[in-house]
């Protein structure tokens, strides 16, 4: 008997164990479904309420819908923050289900991961809001340098809307974290260069353009100059 007792000695240890951990991992795929339930019931919502307050026709206007369908993707913003607050719910779920097994380590990779999710969302945000705003600075720039009699002022609304939109993709990669040191070094260096490039073709090798150029964008200024030096001309 002490050798049976002996030999189905593990055999009862395990099923202890397995007995402590079954209603445990039933508890924890009843928080996965529930979570999952709860992360598409979000996520329809979520989308619903964007459209609803004419989010779609923000991320339109901006220009971020139309260069997602050039890449070849068959969604929108609106899909992508659903999606994006689908897993937030999801991993979430994942958290506390990791946890009621006593998985501190694998919660604490999925907490990291979750953690994330929020950062992403709101360089989503940024991206959006801030090439709305770029194109709003772009056309208010065209349409006052058309009234003014300006023949670049295209050129200068695209410059100054391109200028944004650095801004904006470098606020956007701080909130992910993606290289923000890196990205912000080389963006002063190409800065830097292009500042430069512009002061040697104006200043040293293109003066007579140069010349061209104030004398389109500023012909008011350029009459009265002259004006007054036939003004002065006159009196001597």
């Amino acid at each position: 008997m002490e050798q049976v007792s002996i030999v189905l000695e593990p055999v009862r240890a395990f099923l202890i164990q397995l007995g402590e951990f079954l209603p445990k991992l039933i508890i924890a795929v009843i928080i996965l479904l529930g979570g999952w339930l709860l992360a598409k019931a979000i996520q329809l919502a979520v989308v619903k309420g964007l459209k609803s307050i004419n989010f779609n026709v923000v991320t339109e206007r901006a220009g971020i819908d139309s260069f997602l369908q050039q890449g070849g993707a068959k969604t929108d913003t609106i899909d992508i923050l659903g999606v994006l607050v689908y897993w937030l719910v999801i991993l979430t779920a994942l958290m506390i289900a990791f946890n009621s097994l006593g998985l501190a380590l694998v919660t604490e990779l999925v907490g990291r991961i979750a953690m994330f999710v929020p950062k992403v969302m709101v360089a989503v945000l940024v991206l959006v809001f801030g090439a709305y705003f770029s194109r709003f600075i772009d056309n208010a720039i065209t349409t006052y340098g058309k009234n003014v009699g300006l023949t670049d002022a295209e050129m200068l609304g695209r410059l100054a809307r391109y200028a944004i939109m650095v801004f904006v993709v470098l606020i956007a990669l701080e909130q992910v974290q993606v290289a923000t040191e890196l990205v912000r070094l080389t963006f002063l260096i190409l800065l830097a260069g292009l500042v430069l490039a512009l002061a040697l073709a104006f200043g040293i090798g293109s003066q007579h353009r140069a010349a061209e150029l104030l004398e389109r964008w500023w012909p008011t200024n350029s009459k009265k100059s002259v004006t007054d030096k036939e003004y002065f001309d006159g009196r001597k």
